[in-house]
């Protein structure tokens, strides 16, 4: 059974993403065009459950099904779309996850609106205070219970996000 923990922020987490972002290079070679950290743990100051989300921008996605068997050599298991159309995404850890790899290829809306929400809350620290709070009273309330600490925190993500996806289109 899954805990629900959050953390103080961490600086090792920008290291953790830097040396992971490393090894999916080598498995996804030139298909690659960028690798983002993205999710809680790459927000300086955010609590987070201290999972490193990270995501690949591929030239073509079709290509990613032929590095499972890479991936998890890397210890990472495949778990296809998982929910989100024209996402392959990837988890390593079981119970107790370290990473989570979140590939989208090249044009992707979900891309901006992963990179809105982290710099948006980078940025804007009322926001920024909210759904951390949010987190950890959730993981809280809920510690051995992922979905109701996901459904909890759902509603402020999507205002959150909003704000985030108008204020990034606006930003230039």
């Amino acid at each position: 059974m899954r805990k629900v923990e959050v953390h103080e922020y961490k600086e090792v987490w920008l290291e953790m993403f830097q040396l992971e972002a490393q090894k999916l290079e080598r498995v996804f070679g030139d298909n690659v065009i960028e690798i983002h950290h993205i999710g809680s743990t790459s927000i300086s100051g955010m609590k987070a459950k201290p999972i490193i989300d990270l995501m690949p921008v591929v030239k073509n996605l079709a290509l990613i099904d032929s590095k499972n068997e890479q991936m998890k050599e890397i210890g990472y298991e495949g778990k296809g779309e998982n929910g989100i159309k024209e996402r392959r995404y990837f988890q390593k850890g079981g119970d107790n996850r370290s990473h989570h790899v979140h590939v989208f290829e090249s044009g992707s809306q979900d891309i901006d609106r992963h990179l809105a929400f982290r710099d948006y809350l980078s940025e804007h620290r009322i926001d920024h205070q909210r759904y951390s709070e949010k987190k950890e009273e959730l993981a809280s309330k809920y510690p051995f219970d992922m979905e109701s600490y996901i459904n909890g925190k759902d509603s402020l993500v999507k205002e959150i996000e909003a704000k985030a996806l108008e204020w990034y289109q606006n930003r230039g």
